[in-house]
C-alpha cells in the first residue's frame, strides 16, 4: 500500500481530529473579520487598516501575506522532486526581498494612499494610467489566486479522503466563499489579523517538522543529505545543480527567466504593495520589510529541511501518486514525523494560509478596483467613502467568482510554479512603471501605458502559449497542444520588454513631462512630505 493511500487511510480514521481543527481555525479566523469588520469606518480603514499597525505587526502580516501555499506545499514538493534545483525557489522568492526593501518600500508609502495607481496618478494622466494600474493589479491578483486555489483542493481532499474531480471541485468553491466573506466583512483590518496569526502557526508548524526531520538524522544535515539523493534513485546528482533546468539550452533559459520572474517579481506584487499604506511613516514601512525579510529569511532555510527531509523519508512514487507536481509533500511527511495527529495539524496550518493569502490577493484586486476603476475613471473623483467601499464588496465577490472558476483548471499543477508565473506578469507590467515613476523625470503617460500594458500583454500571452497550458502531462491541458514557446516562465522575454516599452513610449510621446511634477514627487517619496 502507497503511503498516500496510508495518508488517506489515516485521515479517514482521524476525520473528526481533522474537521474540528479546519472549523476552529475558520471559526477563529472569521471572528476575527467580524471584530475587524466593525471596527472599519471609512475607506482608510477598509484599504489601509486604518494606517494603525506597527512595523513588527505589519512585517508579520507581510510574512504571513508572502509565505503562501507555493511556499509550503510547493517548494517542498519541488525540492522533494528536483532536489536542488527546487531550492532555487527559496532562494528566489528570498533575495526578491532586497528589491521591494531598496527600491520600493519607503518611496511607495511617502507618495501613495492605497493602490500602485495612486503613485502612477501622481504625476500622469489619471484615468488612462488608473485604468492601466487597475487591470494590472487583477490580472496578477487572479494568477497568484490559481495557485492558492490549486494548493487548497489537493490539501483538503488529501485529509478528507476525497477522490472525486466533483468533490475537488467544490472544495475549490468553498475557499472561494469563505475568502470573499473574510475581505468583505473585514477589510484590511481584518485580513491584516487573520495574516498575523496565520504567520505564528505558520512558522511554528514548519520549525517544529524541521525539529523532527533534523531529530531523525541526529541534526547531521550531511547525512539528512546524503539520505536524500540515495532514496532519489539518482544519487549526488540530486544535490547539483541541473536536474530540472540544465538537461538542454531550453532549460537552462528557463532557469534564468525563473530567477529574473522571482528576484524583481516582488516589488511589483500588489498585494505586497498595499501593506505598504498600512503603517503610519515611511520609517515604520522600512522596519515592517527588515521584520518581513527576518521571518522569511528563516522560514526559506526551513523549507530545505522539510523538502530534502520529504526526498530522504518518502518514497517519491508516493508523492507524486498523491499530486503530479509533489505538492502533498509537506502534508505526507508529516504524517511519517507525527502521525495523523500531526498531518491534521500541518494540514490545517497550510489551509490557514491560502486563506490568508487569497483574502491579501483578493482585497489588493478589488481595492485597485474601487480606487483606481470605479472612484476614478467610472465616477471621475465623484464617489463618496460609502459607494467606493462597497464597489470594493461587490468586486471582491465578482474577483472570487473569477479565481473559483480558474483554480478549477489549475489544481493539477505545482502551485510554486504557479506563482513564479504571477511574479513574471509583475515584474513585466508593474515594476518598470513603478521605479520609471519614482526615479525617471522624463517619464510620461503614454510610457506608463506602454509598459504596463506591452508587459502584461506580452507576459500572458506568453503564458497561454507554453508548456504550463498545454502540450505536456503536467500541463492545464494536457489533451491539447499550442505551447510554440518553448520557456515555463515568460519572465525572460517580458520582463526587458516592459522596461523597453516604457523608456521607447515616453521618448516618443509629444507629451513633455511636468517637472514641477516630478521635483514634488521626488522630495515626497525622499522625505515623507505630505504623504497621507
Amino acid at each position: 500500500m502507497s503511503l498516500h493511500q496510508l495518508a488517506v487511510d489515516s485521515a479517514s480514521d482521524h476525520r473528526p481530529l481533522i474537521i474540528t481543527l479546519f472549523s476552529v481555525f475558520v471559526l477563529a479566523t472569521l471572528g476575527i473579520t467580524v471584530w475587524a469588520g466593525r471596527q472599519t469606518k471609512d475607506a482608510t480603514d477598509f484599504y489601509a487598516g486604518g494606517r494603525s499597525f506597527s512595523g513588527f505587526q505589519n512585517g508579520l502580516a507581510i510574512s504571513g501575506d508572502y509565505m503562501s501555499a507555493a511556499s509550503f506545499l510547493g517548494i517542498a514538493g519541488a525540492i522533494a522532486l528536483a532536489g536542488y534545483d527546487g531550492f532555487l525557489y527559496s532562494i528566489g522568492f528570498l533575495v526578491a526581498w532586497l528589491v521591494a526593501l531598496l527600491l520600493v518600500a519607503e518611496p511607495l508609502r511617502n507618495t501613495g494612499r492605497y493602490t500602485m495607481g495612486d503613485v502612477l496618478a501622481f504625476r500622469m494622466r489619471q484615468r488612462p494610467v488608473r485604468t492601466a494600474a487597475g487591470v494590472s493589479t487583477i490580472v496578477v491578483s487572479i494568477f497568484y489566486l490559481l495557485a492558492q486555489m490549486a494548493g487548497a483542493g489537493v490539501l483538503v481532499s488529501l485529509l478528507l479522503g476525497i477522490t472525486s474531480e466533483a468533490g475537488k471541485i467544490l472544495i475549490v468553491v468553498l475557499v472561494g466563499v469563505v475568502m470573499i466573506l473574510y475581505v468583505s466583512i473585514g477589510g484590511m483590518k481584518g485580513t491584516t489579523w487573520v495574516q498575523m496569526v496565520k504567520a505564528v502557526m505558520l512558522i511554528a508548524g514548519a520549525l517544529l517538522m524541521t525539529f523532527l526531520v533534523l531529530l531523525k538524522f541526529d541534526f547531521n544535515v550531511s547525512d539528512l543529505l546524503g539520505k536524500a539523493a540515495e532514496n532519489s534513485g539518482i544519487g549526488h546528482a540530486f544535490l547539483e545543480p541541473g536536474l530540472k533546468y540544465g538537461a538542454t539550452g531550453t532549460t537552462k533559459l528557463d532557469f534564468i527567466s525563473l530567477g529574473l520572474a522571482l528576484v524583481l517579481g516582488t516589488a511589483g506584487l500588489p498585494h505586497i504593495l498595499i501593506r505598504f499604506y498600512t503603517v503610519p511613516t515611511a520609517k515604520a514601512a522600512r522596519n515592517s520589510v527588515n521584520w518581513a525579510i527576518g521571518i522569511i529569511g528563516a522560514f526559506y532555510l526551513m523549507t530545505i529541511a522539510l523538502g530534502f527531509g520529504a526526498a530522504a523519508l518518502l518514497n517519491k512514487t508516493d508523492i507524486t501518486t498523491s499530486n503530479k507536481a509533489g505538492n502533498t509533500a509537506a502534508p505526507l511527511l508529516a504524517e511519517e514525523l507525527g502521525g495523523p495527529v500531526l498531518l491534521a495539524v500541518i494540514s490545517a496550518v497550510a489551509f490557514a494560509t491560502i486563506l490568508a493569502v487569497v483574502a491579501g490577493l483578493t482585497l489588493a484586486s478589488s481595492s485597485s478596483f474601487a480606487h483606481d476603476l470605479y472612484a476614478n475613471v467610472i465616477r471621475k473623483g465623484e464617489a463618496t467613502q460609502e459607494e467606493e467601499v462597497r464597489a470594493a464588496r461587490w468586486a471582491t465577490v465578482g474577483i472570487g467568482a473569477v479565481a473559483v472558476v480558474l483554480g478549477v483548471f489549475s489544481r493539477d499543477l505545482n502551485v510554486a510554479g504557479l506563482v513564479a508565473l504571477a511574479f513574471a506578469v509583475a515584474a513585466s507590467a508593474n515594476l518598470p512603471t513603478i521605479l520609471y515613476s519614482l526615479f525617471w523625470k522624463r517619464f510620461t503617460t503614454q510610457g506608463a501605458l506602454w509598459s504596463i500594458y506591452g508587459g502584461l500583454i506580452s507576459s500572458v500571452v506568453l503564458v497561454l502559449f507554453s508548456p504550463v497550458v498545454s502540450g505536456k502531462e503536467s500541463s492545464m491541458f494536457k489533451h491539447a497542444d499550442f505551447d510554440w514557446f518553448p520557456l515555463e516562465n515568460p519572465g525572460l522575454i517580458s520582463i526587458p520588454l516592459g522596461f523597453l516599452l516604457g523608456w521607447v513610449g515616453s521618448l516618443l510621446s509629444k507629451e513633455k513631462p511636468d517637472k514641477d511634477k516630478y521635483a514634488e514627487l521626488e522630495v515626497r517619496s525622499l522625505t515623507g512630505y505630505g504623504a497621507h
